[in-house]
């Protein structure tokens, strides 16, 4: 019924933040404030932002084929249910509908605007992301008491993320931000011996780790400007999500699949020890990923830290014993091999490990002991949890992940998009969790209201002041 996320709501004793919805945006009204604002550059990002799905939805899956082009997405926007369709495009009727749902606050991301950041045409992508970013500021200043739309930053270079960080959070007063990564590089060999073939062998820039600049001063800018760097990007339509004629293969696991590249350099890169500060947020690929690379990330260092790599280390073979037991146990000609040091490495030095000097793959983490990945892992990264995903209860299963952590989760209830049939259920099928006995009322609390606050306001923590839940976010914050 229309009213469940509302009864809910007025039963739970604490608000509710949508950490992850988005709005919709209606072409010709942002085409238009686009051309006003960023002028030909910013409407040729746009154009360059789309044409990709475009060109694919024109394609039979036969041209897909040939071309290695994956099926991208149709109808992917609410159509039968055209009050949700209405309340995508249009921010004050779903200023107007919260209450509905149940959410007293929401971070609304875009949708469109998603893809600026991504532009590889750097005078029309900084263009469209400046022009984008003062679009949205407008558009929602009048609702801030209620929603907030993250300014969206581009990252192919840590000096056009920083000028729009300072541009969009200190000059337009914009509070969430979110940062693109997975960026496509030119393959250097490539490039230099098949310059005709560059745009067709690409790697992926994934910020934290071997990226091609140091982005410490991207990072550094979020914490004097008291932002907390949020990601949203997916993977469709690359590597085996590649699929020419079905469009869920390559969205299935997509944004997991991304958002665990870019947490996973963030944490090896070692910058949640550089800026303990900061936190970060991964959105709409669920948790799952996130405890299954906790456990992988504390299993791997068990084997693979400077100690225990001495196991492996080939100096330490005993090259007497193997030659004795070998004479005892091995056939003639494995016994003789042995004995004259064929296929047996003692070499230790930087041939044998790729030129590496440093062999601790953790080094940057600075880990001395399986506690601090709670401080580097656990404490720092929050991850976006839809309302329909039953993999969201692991999060809260302390007998399962490793040191009984709870990897900390964000509501985020995807509305504007094709998996939310109805907007007014989000609520009421996200507290199914509870209902079905998976998670309890304080894992709920802090699933859709303390972690969102903790999220944005340990950071900023003016992040809530003047919105519908500033009392209860300062009461926590304080507590």
């Amino acid at each position: 019924m229309a009213d469940d996320g509302a009864r809910l709501r007025a039963g739970l004793g604490h608000p509710v933040i949508d950490a992850d919805g988005h709005w919709l945006e209606y072409g010709p009204v942002v085409g238009a404030a686009m051309e006003k604002i960023g002028g030909e550059p910013a409407v040729r990002a746009m154009h360059i932002n789309g044409e990709r799905v475009r060109r694919s939805l024109r394609m039979t899956s036969a041209e897909r084929r040939r071309e290695n082009v994956a099926q991208e997405a149709f109808w992917g926007a609410p159509t039968k249910n055209t009050r949700d369709r209405a309340t995508a495009m249009m921010p004050r009727l779903l200023y107007e509908r919260l209450d509905e749902f149940g959410v007293d606050f929401a971070v609304l991301f875009p949708t469109m605007g998603l893809g600026l950041p991504r532009v590889n045409d750097a005078e029309a992508r900084t263009a469209a992301c400046r022009a984008f970013n003062i679009y949205q500021a407008e558009l929602f200043e009048p609702l801030k008491d209620r929603m907030t739309p993250p300014a969206v930053i581009p990252m192919h270079h840590p000096e056009e993320a920083i000028a729009e960080l300072e541009h969009a959070v200190g000059e337009l007063g914009l509070k969430a931000v979110m940062l693109n990564s997975m960026i496509d590089r030119p393959i250097a060999k490539v490039a230099e011996d098949r310059p005709e073939a560059a745009d067709l062998a690409i790697w992926y820039d994934v910020i934290g780790l071997d990226s091609a600049h140091d982005y410490d001063p991207v990072w550094r800018t979020c914490r004097e400007l008291g932002v907390s760097p949020t990601f949203h990007r997916g993977s469709r339509g690359r590597a085996f999500r590649m699929s020419p004629s079905n469009f869920c293969y390559n969205h299935i696991g997509h944004f997991a699949a991304a958002s665990e590249a870019v947490c996973k350099a963030i944490f090896l890169g070692g910058v949640t020890r550089r800026f303990p500060e900061l936190n970060f947020a991964f959105l709409e690929g669920g948790v799952g990923f996130a405890c299954l690379l906790y456990a992988d990330l504390i299993g791997h260092w068990h084997i693979r830290n400077r100690d225990a790599l001495e196991d492996v280390n080939p100096a330490n073979l005993d090259t007497a014993e193997l030659v004795a037991l070998a004479e005892q146990y091995a056939p003639p000609e494995m016994a003789e091999a042995i004995r004259s040091g064929n296929g047996i490495s003692t070499n230790s030095g930087t041939r044998t490990t790729g030129g590496l000097d440093e062999l601790d793959d953790y080094a940057a983490c600075g880990i001395a002991s399986v506690e601090d990945f709670n401080t580097l892992f656990v404490e720092p990264f929050y991850f976006g949890c839809e309302a329909d995903d039953s993999n969201n209860a692991w999060a809260f299963n302390r007998d399962c992940n490793p040191g009984g952590a709870e990897i900390k989760t964000l509501f985020g209830s995807d509305i504007g998009h094709f998996d939310v049939q109805d907007m007014s259920e989000v609520v009421t099928e996200a507290y199914e969790l509870v209902e079905d006995g998976r998670i309890d009322a304080d894992g709920f609390r802090r699933f859709v209201f303390e972690n969102p606050v903790n999220f944005w306001g340990k950071t900023n923590p003016a992040f809530f002041d003047g919105t519908r839940v500033a009392s209860e976010a300062r009461a926590l914050l304080e507590a």
